[in-house]
């Protein structure tokens, strides 16, 4: 009898941590940083050529170490992002700024990967697109004698 029940609660214990195992860990549970980002794409729209061609994208660690950005590249050299260098503390929010070239008129779709020593997401993607308006032409008024 009493190997039974021996048996039979080692059983339940097992039972009950494998059930626990399945369960998602909740958002800055984990132990380390932690990255968010507020955004995943940023549409620029149209914008006019040589227009401002920066957005932002709102990095904030919810782990409970810090967030350390070890690389930001752009998908090629018309994207160039700027990312924070000083480690971002837990429970606080840094910027990386994406300039992006308006002199190369059509639509576009870039990337920017960060890469960080963040527990969930150790290299991340985020996009931006939009489309740069034509050169405007340049009125010639011919000169008069």
């Amino acid at each position: 009898m009493k190997k039974a029940v021996l048996t039979l609660s080692l059983l339940l214990v097992a039972m009950f941590n494998f059930a626990q195992e399945g369960q998602p860990v909740a958002v800055g549970a984990e132990d380390g940083p932690v990255m968010q980002i507020d955004k995943d794409i940023h549409d620029y729209g149209t914008l006019e050529y040589e227009g401002n061609g920066t957005c932002v994208f709102t990095i904030t660690n919810l782990g409970n170490a810090p967030l350390i950005i070890s690389l930001c590249k752009g998908s090629c050299g018309c994207t160039v992002p700027s990312c924070p260098e000083q480690p971002i503390a837990p429970g606080t929010s840094a910027e990386i700024t994406v300039k992006f070239d308006t002199t190369r008129p059509g639509p576009f779709h870039k990337s920017v990967t960060i890469t960080s020593n963040a527990v969930n997401t150790p290299s991340k993607v985020v996009k931006i697109k939009g489309s740069v308006k034509a050169k405007p032409v340049a009125d010639t008024i011919p000169p008069t004698n």
